[in-house]
């Protein structure tokens, strides 16, 4: 198996780089969809780990119909309250809900405030690194494939555990922060708020090839064009979800480009100015925020600076989630922590 990785990076290292450079793929490089797949969230997706052993989630086993073929893990804590809030999280390639979970730390988060949380999980059938297939039409428009199939689940877990319509909330990333736009711009009237890490815009993309190119920063739509799909997506005409965006400046998986592109994707959707409301630094890092003319944060974004690609987490220490990995990495700061209050799942 070792072998076979290794051979199969250097071949994916050639291929990806006359992708990206805009060179043809000739002869003996013609792509075959399953490897370039296996690239699309970088070679050293391979380090990803494997099983949890954190086994505390739960099966969600009949959420209605499922036409993107997904799991589904929940996580309900002990007496949860009625009215109580819930938070989707979605988990990056070669991934399991379990292990997302541990490292970022979102059960000891619903624990402390009384939230639910909702794990839609991707399976090896429809995706064989596990990503969530954000860059397909199939899969991200409304009404079809993974977006219908993480709303049906959202719809059950509101049902069966009494959830607050009006406080669903929607996380993930890489993969899943792709994914997590994808479903902010198909279902925004679902969801009170949204936090992308390591993500894509939504519409950045619609074939494998193209995916590949915008997480590298090439050849991305233009602001405008990015702005008319977001707003075409659905037939919601407002309010919008809020949106917290993190992202490294050192990640060379998911250029960090695109958080440039989402923040302006929204900016546009909320009405706001380019430059930020305020700026703050946050252990250390730079946070910006967007507010509309009442006060209210809409829009913030963290530059992680000096950091690769993953979900930035502070595992020691007061305020402290989660554990670290691989692409779960300790610069002392933690996303889960901080987009929880942001959302205000943190307030008594």
């Amino acid at each position: 198996m070792f072998a076979y990785e290794q051979m199969s990076r250097h071949w994916l290292r050639r291929v990806t780089s006359n992708i990206v450079k805009g060179l043809p793929v000739t002869g003996n490089f013609i792509i075959r969809k399953e490897k370039v797949m296996s690239h699309l969230m970088d070679l050293s997706a391979y380090e990803f780990g494997g099983a949890s052993n954190n086994n505390h989630l739960a099966d969600l086993d009949e959420f209605g119909s499922n036409p993107g073929g997904l799991n589904a893990k929940i996580y309900i804590p002990a007496d949860l309250p009625a009215g109580a809030p819930l938070v989707v999280v979605l988990h990056g390639c070669k991934q399991t809900a379990a292990k997302y979970d541990e490292g970022a730390g979102w059960s000891e988060i619903a624990d402390q405030y009384g939230v639910a949380l909702l794990f839609p999980e991707q399976r090896r059938l429809n995706n064989w690194l596990l990503g969530f297939n954000w860059f397909k039409p199939s899969d991200s428009n409304r009404g079809a494939g993974e977006p219908l199939s993480i709303l049906h689940m959202v719809e059950q877990v509101v049902r069966d555990h009494g959830i607050d319509p009006e406080r669903i909330f929607i996380t993930g990333l890489s993969a899943g922060g792709a994914m997590t736009s994808v479903m902010l711009a198909t279902y925004p009237e679902i969801f009170a708020g949204g936090a992308i890490i390591a993500g894509l815009p939504y519409g950045s993309a619609y074939t494998t090839l193209a995916a590949l190119r915008r997480m590298k920063g090439r050849g991305s739509p233009t602001a405008q064009q990015l702005e008319t799909r977001l707003r075409n997506a659905s037939a919601h005409e407002g309010p919008w979800p809020t949106l917290s965006v993190w992202h490294g400046s050192c990640d060379h998986t998911v250029d960090a480009s695109n958080a440039n592109a989402i923040l302006g994707q929204w900016r546009a959707l909320h009405d706001l100015e380019k430059k930020p409301s305020s700026t703050h630094i946050i252990n250390g890092y730079p946070r910006r925020v967007w507010s509309d003319v009442e006060g209210h944060d809409l829009i913030e974004e963290y530059n992680i600076s000096g950091m690769g690609h993953g979900t930035p987490l502070k595992t020691h220490g007061k305020k402290s989630y989660g554990s670290r990995g691989a692409f779960m990495l300790d610069v002392n700061i933690s996303s889960t922590r901080h987009i929880a209050d942001f959302w205000g799942l943190s307030a008594a």
